[in-house]
């Protein structure tokens, strides 16, 4: 192994992780991929095996320094994430050296931008997701500099980045390869970094600030889910809940609690429960006080034959199956509900369940705390207040997706509820980074944020992605403040991910000419 090459992937394994947030330098990012893209190009003609080697390290390196956090709930999810997209990653840039080969470095260049899109894109659909490293999300530390996302959304991110470290990088070709005059690339390296900042600054101080708004208050308990939060009964739950609410602040406010607030297993019978005692007593009391909460709840539905049954459904024994949902609700008139729809692999569902079923049993789902997968539902609810105020009801995991939270947005959601549990990752970097990711939702929707977290940390954003009020992380407390309501509609939430349509266009086209060409 060649130790120039070996010191160049690790260089760009550790820019990569460096700049990640929370405590990452944002500008590594520009450079990260230029190591890296010299061993491609000493190697391009001598060894593809090689250059899928020293791919694979450095993002390797990268996945376990911005997701090793993920040992606190699994010690196998973790390995099984860090080495499977490590894989994919090293296969995709792989495949840039293997086209660039043939279709040589123009149209190879095209195909690196438009193959890593189009990569992340399918990372965010298949079943195995893990949006967590989405190169557009690297900048949700420095908000103020992507302000821009309204229009693009993250893969407008992703774009920049790649772009600035193509330039870079022929800057550095020129010099050190070709001998050639760099001053001309380096510089429009350096305006293709400060031209969308520019652009970036002068809308976040732009940014006008709605008429309308709401109060609200959030609950932050801090209850271990691993040892104290599932042992309690919903009318235990209900008894503090009360408790904690039971003075004026809370009067004609709509007040937020965490992810499965209400844990008690298995939930109620969804067909039944706005007239179970539970929900009864909890409404009298909020309309004693002229509030509404929208909170975290367990629910299930039972099936007693197999033709009705979804392929969601667990088996319990006699021809009995069950979905489960990780829900919330809201208590008003309407009787609204909603299913949690983008699950945590692993954790809340075993993807490709049919064929990894038999082979894995519940190995995955028993590290998340549940032997049971989650049901989903197909479209965006969006919950409707007494007074008209219309509410997303986001659930955890859900906030990584930003075209997913557009379908909210189109369906009238004048801000954005976010209701979590973060507790599985401890006090890590886990719980820190879909804190920030949530601000990146805040600016592609422009719609302020109220963001419950059981164990922290809970918060109010608003629609430029400040972060205006907090609770710590492992403390207990109430944020009580107001909310401003939007009609925007953003041209990203109009059109979602259309640079990635075009990436695909431009990736298929690539990928014909090169089938299609002679040798």
């Amino acid at each position: 192994m060649n130790k120039t090459h070996l010191s160049y992937s690790i260089i760009s394994g550790l820019l990569l992780g460096l700049s990640w947030p929370i405590n990452g330098v944002v500008f590594l990012i520009f450079i990260a991929y230029v190591p890296l893209l010299i061993v491609e190009n000493n190697l391009r003609y001598r060894s593809i095996k090689k250059i899928f080697s020293y791919s694979f390290l450095s993002f390797f390196i990268w996945n376990t320094i911005t997701c090793w956090w993920i040992i606190y709930s699994t010690v196998f999810g973790m390995i099984f994430a860090i080495l499977l997209y490590s894989l994919l990653m090293a296969l995709v840039f792989s495949s840039y050296s293997l086209i660039s080969k043939k279709i040589g470095n123009k149209l190879g260049v095209i195909y690196f931008i438009s193959s890593w899109i189009v990569f992340e894109k399918f990372n965010l659909i298949w079943d195995f997701s893990w949006p967590s490293l989405i190169l557009g999300n690297v900048f949700s530390e420095s908000h103020h500099l992507i302000q821009w996302y309204e229009y693009t959304g993250s893969f407008g991110g992703t774009l920049w980045v790649l772009i600035v470290n193509l330039c870079f990088y022929k800057a550095y070709s020129n010099y050190i390869i070709k001998k050639k005059n760099y001053k001309k690339i380096f510089s429009i390296s350096l305006l293709t970094i400060s031209i969308p900042i520019i652009i970036s600054l002068f809308i976040y101080n732009n940014q006008t600030v709605s008429k309308d708004s709401i109060n609200i208050s959030i609950i932050q308990p801090n209850i271990d889910p691993y040892n104290e939060k599932y042992g309690r009964t919903n009318f235990d739950i209900l008894k503090e809940f009360k408790q904690t609410t039971n003075n004026e602040i809370f009067n004609n406010t709509i007040i937020f609690t965490p992810e499965t607030y209400f844990s008690e297993s298995p939930g109620y019978l969804i067909s039944n429960f706005f007239e179970t005692p539970f929900y009864q007593d909890l409404n009298s009391y909020l309309k004693s006080k002229n509030s509404q909460v929208i909170s975290g709840i367990q629910f299930y539905k039972i099936y007693n034959s197999k033709l009705t049954k979804t392929n969601s459904s667990n088996y319990i024994r006699d021809s009995i199956w069950l979905d489960v949902y990780n829900s919330s609700f809201i208590n008003s008139n309407l009787k609204q509900v909603y299913h949690k729809s983008k699950l945590v692999v692993g954790v809340e569902n075993l993807p490709y369940k049919k064929i990894l079923k038999p082979i894995l049993g519940n190995l995955l789902l028993d590290f998340g705390g549940t032997i049971m997968s989650r049901a989903t539902q197909k479209n965006r609810t969006v919950f409707t207040t007494n007074n008209n105020n219309k509410i997303a009801p986001i659930i955890c995991y859900e906030a990584m997706y930003g075209e997913y939270l557009n379908e909210y947005v189109r369906n009238g959601a004048q801000f954005l509820a976010i209701i979590t549990n973060d507790g599985w990752w401890s006090n890590s970097p886990g719980h820190k980074q879909l804190l920030s990711y949530s601000k990146l939702r805040a600016i592609e929707s422009r719609r302020d944020i109220a963001r419950t977290a059981n164990t922290g940390i809970s918060a109010v954003i608003n629609k430029r992605g400040d972060i205006l009020k907090t609770i710590d992380y492992n403390k207990s407390g109430v944020i009580n403040s107001s909310i401003h309501l939007s009609n925007e509609i953003t041209f990203y939430v109009k059109y979602g991910d259309y640079i990635y349509r075009i990436g695909l266009f431009f990736f298929l086209i690539v990928v014909l000419f090169y089938f299609t060409k002679k040798k």
